[in-house]
């Protein structure tokens, strides 16, 4: 007797190649798409390219000072650009995000300061960035449950009557292939499916789930799922910006208008570690991220600029230059960092004062006050 026939393992089902929607390819050459058409002007493009190769300066930037022992923990975005960027642009004013802890290219879209992200990684605060300012929800570190969050502000959004005014607002809940197997996200599917909720379902199928792959996750390709819920999903090339930014452009705008949920599966792959404390070279091959390189998203955007004369060696120059300079910057601001006062872990915890509270802050201060004049103090 097998091992696979104890776990009662049948053979994988033989389904066909899942579509990918696709508008660039690795080559940088344009295709269409009938139900995904996308007109972009060279300055867009340009901007699309700028965004690319800003966040990823930002990006590795914030690994170098968690390598330096200046930030305790960063989950990098390597690789996963375009889908975030492309995601992040198509988003309106209204638009609500709910990110989880690695969707530092939609922050960047949504104007969020790349530094009060270094801040919560780095120990110094609670969040970092008002999410009404933004529109832009605290990154979740608890797997999957953002799409709950989500899925509730987007059934508060249709009770509030605005569908397919100008004022309304989609939703979108960004989540990894590893938060498929989490009930919280099937528990969104079914309230957004049965409720119509306005919302679309972002996952960055990065084919990691930290070190189990995609096959111990589903049988099927992801974006399938979304069928047995009884809404659409679809397979976009989650390294190709022009796509991500056309699928998810009109997801939202079906979620806008009263259609409803959809899932949007955006195949890429993690470039890097699933966070600075995990080491890939123990669950992957070099040559699987090897061929992974072939289809970089900065690179396959650069060749379409090039290959239509639509930006010149100068411009390339100039983005490296500001990148390199907001990389520095990052750096500095990281650096000269205040660490927060022992006493501030007690403020904002509740949005009245809270009698335990109070005690606990009581009890904690004179704990500190007992160190004065010890010594002891300025060492902890």
């Amino acid at each position: 007797m097998t091992i696979d026939s104890v776990r009662g393992a049948p053979d994988t089902p033989e389904l066909a190649e899942p579509e990918l929607v696709q508008l660039l390819t690795p080559e940088g050459e344009r295709v269409e798409h009938p139900d995904y058409p996308l007109d972009l002007s060279a300055e867009e493009v340009r901007d699309l390219y700028r965004d690319l190769v800003i966040v990823r300066r930002l990006d590795l930037e914030s690994v170098a000072l968690t390598r330096q022992g200046e930030v305790g923990l960063w989950p990098s975005l390597l690789g996963q650009e375009a889908a975030q960027i492309g995601s992040g642009r198509a988003l309106s004013e209204n638009d609500m995000v709910f990110p989880t802890y690695r969707e530092h290219g939609v922050a960047w879209c949504r104007g969020v300061d790349h530094l009060n992200m270094i801040g919560l990684f780095r120990g110094v605060s609670h969040g970092g960035w008002d999410p009404t300012e933004h529109n832009f929800h605290l990154y979740t570190v608890v797997i999957g449950s953002q799409t709950l969050h989500a899925t509730g502000y987007a059934m508060g959004v249709q009770r509030d009557g605005v569908l397919g005014t100008p004022s309304a607002a989609g939703t979108i809940a960004y989540f990894g292939d590893g938060a498929t197997s989490q009930g919280d996200v099937h528990e969104s599917f079914v309230f957004a499916s049965v409720f119509n909720a306005p919302i679309v379902f972002f996952c960055q199928n990065n084919q990691w789930a930290i070190s189990e792959p995609l096959e111990k996750q589903s049988r099927i390709p992801l974006y399938r799922r979304a069928q047995g819920y009884g809404f659409p999903g679809l397979r976009v090339d989650g390294n190709d910006v022009f796509a991500c930014l056309a699928v998810t452009r009109k997801a939202l705008e079906n979620a806008r208008t009263g259609q409803g949920p959809t899932l949007i599966e955006a195949f890429t792959y993690r470039m890097g570690a699933h966070t600075t404390t995990d080491d890939p070279t123990r669950y992957r091959l070099k040559a699987e991220e090897e061929a992974w390189k072939l289809k970089d998203p900065i690179e396959r955007v650069k060749a379409y600029l090039v290959r239509n004369d639509l930006a010149e060696t100068g411009f390339f120059e100039k983005v490296e230059d500001e990148a390199k300079q907001l990389g520095r910057e990052l750096r500095e601001g990281c650096l000269s960092m205040p660490d927060p006062q022992p006493l501030a872990m007690f403020e904002n915890v509740y949005a009245e004062s809270h009698p335990l509270m109070t005690e606990e802050q009581e009890q904690f201060a004179a704990y500190l006050a007992s160190f004065e004049g010890s010594g002891e103090e300025g060492s902890r």
